[in-house]
């Protein structure tokens, strides 16, 4: 087809699509892509076009089409061979395993896919295919990858990756919470009971351990440093159970450090026992390096999981899961195996980084345009979460979306992405990526910002927390689940309430009324850094009491026999 030819037509079906006009917009993209039989982009637009008239099928191929088409003409450029990735599943692998670590997910997904049908199936090729889907937020492909990879090569480790994809689909909890109980029914094998000789602790200070791959080193750290360090040495004894003990040298000199990488499940519960833990945290849930399968060996009296996760573990051996107060939180029944302990307005403390530069004014005093926001990972931007961002888009016209996660790197990321918006309304150019930067450059970033949009239904967590912490609004959705319980305890615990919706339709009336003064919108601002650091989630020494309480009453209870049950404390 003559250039001018198909620019013309991408123009019009362009046009028509973002009228609304979905279907004559499908019957111009559908004449493009098949005269261009080898162009990415009219089958992106094509996609668009089928996902505005509601054919997810036809959009799934097409979008599908224009992934492939565009992964392996950047890949050409980038110097690989196409041609051999087809017939050699290794070389295929290997190109994969390169975009993957430049953070260009997508691509590395359609060249992952050439190696295993050239036929390379192995158990870590179908986890790293799933992995790009799932960064991808192809969560529903991602949860059939992963399960195929269960089914094909089982194993506890393997089958801890199934568990997160569930979380951001249809009944996320649920499924969640259904698949968690089945990998402790495969893997935490209950072993015969052994006594816990633990006193009561009376005159004596109660032995706290927690359990993670690492503290310092991880998304942990902020998390766990204000309770580290406000713990009372003169009623607590701490003990950190890491993989290994470099990692650790920045806690307080009287916290004792054991690594326990190198040993086996049995050895490190061995170890727990000798030291006579009292009450033993994981820190960690079903994340890759989770061990997990140390607490169902029960090696000490009290089990609490907490922190990096706030869903079921599904073990049984694991006494309490520690929860935010929320009069109307929602029935638990089928959730948990464990019993919900109420730790106060919070779920954990949170220390705000290091080097964070002063608050700004919001930028559409200077930019005259509303910037949206959102620093999530991409497998978090759901459809119904796009619904609500499209619909706040289309109503303020020149307002703008920045999108900013390290995968947004990828190309073929983006386009997709603009392809999703475009469906609903939305021109690709109302969209600004932005992939990693640190320092800073990335507490700049917040400056370009007048309303972090958050997404559902997994909301962010430490995102949410360092746009608060930097002075940016963020608009949340509450609601009666785990993640809006989450989100709204964050935002009501730091003054900011109105920044917490209670259904999408809210959401969007919130996003257009914050905005639509920017003097007013500034003026909220000003308050938001202020309120996020007197409040709860800043008060590390608060917490930290409540829940060296919290873990006192739990062995207290242990020690009267009064076993927990499932629902709340």
């Amino acid at each position: 087809m003559d250039l001018n030819l198909f620019q013309s037509g991408l123009a019009s079906g362009r046009e028509a699509l973002l009228a609304g006009d979905g279907a004559a917009a499908v019957a111009i993209f559908e004449r493009l892509a098949m005269a261009t039989v080898s162009d990415a982009e009219a089958r992106y637009w094509l996609a668009s076009a089928l996902l505005a008239i509601r054919d997810t099928q036809g959009a799934a191929i097409a979008m599908d089409d224009a992934r492939i088409l565009h992964t392996l003409a950047l890949a050409r450029v980038m110097g690989a061979d196409i041609d051999r990735c087809r017939a050699d599943a290794s070389y295929a692998a290997d190109i994969a395993t390169r975009l993957y670590q430049q953070n260009h997910v997508a691509m590395s997904g359609v060249v992952r896919a050439l190696a295993l049908s050239s036929g390379g199936i192995e158990a870590s090729g179908l986890l790293s295919y799933g992995l790009t889907l799932q960064h991808q937020g192809r969560t529903e492909e991602a949860s059939e990858v992963f399960r195929a990879a269960v089914e094909t090569f089982p194993s506890s480790q393997l089958h801890q990756f199934l568990l997160y994809p569930l979380l951001l689909s249809d009944d996320g909890d649920a499924r969640y919470a259904a698949e968690a109980r089945e990998w402790a029914r495969l893997y935490a094998l209950a072993l015969p009971a052994e006594p816990h000789p633990n006193p009561c602790r009376d005159g004596r200070k109660l032995r706290v351990a927690y359990l993670a791959p690492s503290f310092a080193g991880t998304q942990v750290r902020q998390f766990i440093a204000p309770l580290l360090e406000h713990h009372n040495r003169a009623q607590v004894a701490v003990t950190l159970y890491p993989a290994i003990a470099g990692t650790e040298k920045d806690w307080p000199s009287w916290i004792d450090v054991h690594p326990i990488g190198h040993l086996s499940d049995a050895d490190v519960a061995d170890l727990i026992r000798r030291d006579r833990i009292d009450v033993l945290a994981d820190c960690w849930g079903h994340s890759a390096g989770s061990r997990l399968l140390v607490f169902a060996r029960r090696p000490a009296p009290v089990q609490v999981g907490w922190i990096n996760f706030i869903q079921t573990t599904g073990l049984g051996q694991i006494d309490y899961i520690m929860h935010a107060d929320a009069p109307n939180f929602l029935p638990t029944d089928g959730l948990f195996t464990e019993r919900i302990w109420r730790i106060g307005p919070v779920f954990n403390a949170f220390r705000p980084p290091d080097g964070r530069l002063a608050p700004t004014q919001t930028p559409a005093l200077r930019t005259g345009q509303i910037t949206f926001g959102s620093f999530n990972h991409p497998v978090k931007l759901s459809d119904r979460t796009f619904d609500a961002w499209a619909a706040i888009l289309r109503q303020a016209p020149s307002s703008r979306l920045l999108l900013k996660y390290r995968y947004f790197d990828d190309p073929v990321l983006q386009r997709v992405t603009q392809a999703r918006l475009a469906a609903r309304g939305v021109a690709p150019e109302r969209l600004i990526f932005a992939g990693h930067s640190h320092g800073a450059d990335y507490f700049r970033a917040f400056g370009d910002v007048d309303l972090m949009l958050d997404a559902w239904p997994a909301p962010g967590s430490t995102t949410t927390l360092d746009a608060l912490s930097n002075g940016v609004p963020v608009l949340g959705l509450g609601g009666p689940t785990l993640a809006g319980h989450y989100t709204s305890s964050i935002l009501v615990a730091s003054g900011l309430p109105e920044l917490a919706a209670t259904d999408p339709s809210d959401f969007v009336e919130r996003a257009l009324d914050l905005t639509a003064d920017p003097m007013r919108l500034d003026a909220l601002r000003a308050r938001v850094r202020p309120n996020f650091e007197k409040g709860p989630v800043c008060d590390g020494a608060a917490y930290t009491a409540r829940v060296e309480v919290a873990f006192g009453e739990m062995f207290d209870l242990w020690r009267r026999n009064q076993r927990p049950t499932v629902g709340d404390a």
